[in-house]
């Protein structure tokens, strides 16, 4: 086919706000319950909201695999117009603004182009934000917007440079197909310094663990921002625009701002004094084959999770089995690069009783999670250690 439809079947009712497939899952918090749905292209995942689709992955899913596969990867969006309907031979990215020579490219030309490969994590920047005290406005996640994948494109520095990058050039902005429904709603834009923009590692990318994109998940085109938050790694990627003058739109300016020190939080309930744009994930870590209140057998046992940062990569995690009085290095598993999920698994020997297992994990560039959790006023940035409590018997 050369048009891709997501309008099929099954898939139309699920767009329109009433899924294929539903059963009740309970968060780990008092959030009440959410559905597990179906959507097209995607396995059953907690839907937040229907209309646009925000799909968050089940936890149980990451100890499946350091990759997530494509139809449990968590969906996001702002804004509730999102295409049905795109023409994979007709569509264009248009790279424009302060270049010397504007340009129009299709799918077909992208991939003519030399190729760029990461594996990346993609977390949305609220992701945990359910878990934050005193709660906060915006959707109460769980720990499952976020996933691992391998991503396959072109960098944006060699559409850049082919485009042009004219002297004088401060930010490059991004905008996708979808769309506010009301006209007073600002429609959804991101923008990176040119610097970043130019690190070669920014990716337009057309693959995902070895397909087309899923629908859901930007297809045809996205933009990949190695190590920061999901926030602008923006879907349907169809316009790229260098600007001489830094960008005033409303998700930079306004949205997605962070308070403006080294912890980027602020005493519960107090606004920050000043605030930046959110940038590069901090350091973060989980234990995946056991679920908060599990019982489990006494005796011998193998931990396992997962570990990530915003790019420096993981030097090592340590465990503890006993609420943080001591603690136990762990053995890392495949690299599979800095910004990527690291495996790890340690064998420990659980007595009878219950037990608090705590996971920490430290960046190469020296950076730990903090034992208690910071706070903002808009839920983003979570990682504080981890608690998993357990009862073995």
């Amino acid at each position: 086919m050369l048009r891709r439809d997501i309008l099929l079947g099954a898939g139309a009712l699920a767009l329109a706000g009433r899924p294929a497939f539903a059963s009740e899952a309970d968060l780990p918090f008092g959030n009440g319950d959410r559905k597990l749905v179906a959507y097209p292209g995607k396995r059953p995942l907690l839907q937040m909201t229907a209309r646009p689709p925000q799909l968050e992955t089940p936890f149980s899913v990451f100890d499946e695999g350091v990759i997530t596969k494509n139809d449990a990867f968590f969906v996001r969006y702002h804004l509730a117009d999102i295409p049905t309907e795109i023409d994979p031979e007709t569509f264009r990215v248009t790279i424009k603004g302060h270049v010397d020579k504007p340009l129009s490219l299709s799918l077909a030309e992208l991939k003519a182009m030399p190729q760029a490969e990461v594996v990346a994590v993609n977390q949305c920047s609220g992701n945990s934000r359910g878990f934050f005290e005193p709660r906060m406005a915006g959707g109460q996640l769980a720990n499952g917007a976020m996933g691992n994948a391998h991503w396959k494109g072109v960098s944006l520095k060699a559409v850049l440079d082919k485009a042009g990058v004219k002297a004088g050039a401060v930010q490059v902005s991004f905008e996708g197909l979808d769309g506010p429904i009301l006209p007073e709603t600002p429609d959804f834009a991101k923008a990176l310094p040119i610097d970043h923009a130019n690190d070669g590692e920014v990716m337009l990318a057309f693959a995902m663990n070895g397909e087309d994109l899923p629908w859901l998940n930007g297809y045809p085109l996205r933009l990949v921002v190695p190590g920061f938050y999901g926030t602008y790694w923006v879907k349907h990627l169809n316009a790229i625009t260098v600007l001489d003058k830094p960008f005033e739109g409303f998700w930079m300016k306004s949205a997605y701002r962070i308070p403006d020190n080294p912890c980027a939080c602020t005493e519960p309930g107090r606004a920050p004094t000043s605030t930046v744009p959110i940038g590069r994930f901090n350091v973060r870590s989980f234990v995946t084959n056991l679920t908060d209140g599990a019982n489990v057998k006494a005796g011998k046992s193998d931990l396992r999770g997962i570990a990530f940062d915003g790019g420096s990569g993981i030097k090592g995690v340590d465990v503890s089995t006993d609420d943080g009085k001591t603690w136990m290095p762990a053995k890392l598993g495949q690299d599979l690069g800095r910004y990527s999920f690291r495996p790890w698994t340690l064998a420990v020997d659980l007595s009878a009783g219950a037990h608090a297992i705590k996971v920490k994990a430290t960046g190469n560039d020296g950076t730990s999670q903090p034992m208690e959790p910071r706070w903002n006023p808009a839920g983003y940035m979570r990682n504080v250690v981890e608690t998993t409590r357990i009862q073995a018997a």
